[in-house]
């Protein structure tokens, strides 16, 4: 399974979504990415990346799009 892959299946799982839904997704944009869904969201990201956001990091991870961003400082190409 490839990088992007996880990642999509992660904002599905997580979210709820459609795969269809995910490029035009945002952070409180759908009512389960709410900060509880952006907490298990990341915290999924860390567990099967294995990596770990700073907080700023957290904070700014605001879209499907950013993340991928956020995810290439980490090392995690998507």
């Amino acid at each position: 399974m490839t990088n992007l892959e996880k990642y999509d299946q992660l904002f599905i799982k997580d979210l709820r979504v459609k795969k269809e839904d995910l490029e035009d997704l945002k952070y409180r944009g759908i009512p389960t990415w709410d900060s509880m869904g952006h907490m298990d969201l990341v915290t999924d990201l860390e567990e099967v990346f294995d990596i770990h956001f700073n907080t700023a990091d957290v904070m700014n991870f605001s879209s499907y799009e950013k993340g991928k961003e956020i995810m290439k400082k980490y090392g995690v190409v998507i």
